[in-house]
């Protein structure tokens, strides 16, 4: 059965970087909490491809001192991932991380979609 998952990118200051780490983790537990399959955050490492494509830095505009954070959350399906999307943003524990001043990041300049699977090995 195909997946669905939502897919996030955005850049991060490095010095915020723990920060995130710390608030991904609690956001995580949440996702799980009420049912995703998977909850992946990464952090850049190898960022400077030498190719004629679009590397993630040039996409996100990334600025001196940030570095880019690529994740995912994987549901069986949509009707899934709405409903646990739903029950995630209504959870007080999710709306007092976000209501900080002290946001990690720049949620403007975050870039998120919803894909359905079309391949799966």
């Amino acid at each position: 059965m195909p997946h669905y998952v939502d897919g996030f990118v955005l850049p991060i200051p490095k010095k915020k970087l723990a920060a995130y780490r710390k608030m991904a983790q609690k956001a995580g537990k949440i996702w799980r909490e009420y049912g995703a399959l998977e909850f992946r955050e990464c952090v850049g490492d190898d960022l400077n491809i030498k190719m004629p494509i679009t590397p993630f830095p040039r996409l996100v505009k990334l600025k001196p001192g940030e570095t880019v954070i690529f994740s995912w959350i994987v549901f069986k399906n949509r009707t899934h991932r709405d409903r646990v999307n739903d029950k995630v943003m209504n959870d007080p524990r999710l709306a007092k991380m976000m209501a900080t001043k002290d946001m990690p990041f720049d949620v403007k300049r975050m870039s998120v979609g919803g894909f359905k699977t079309i391949v799966s090995l």
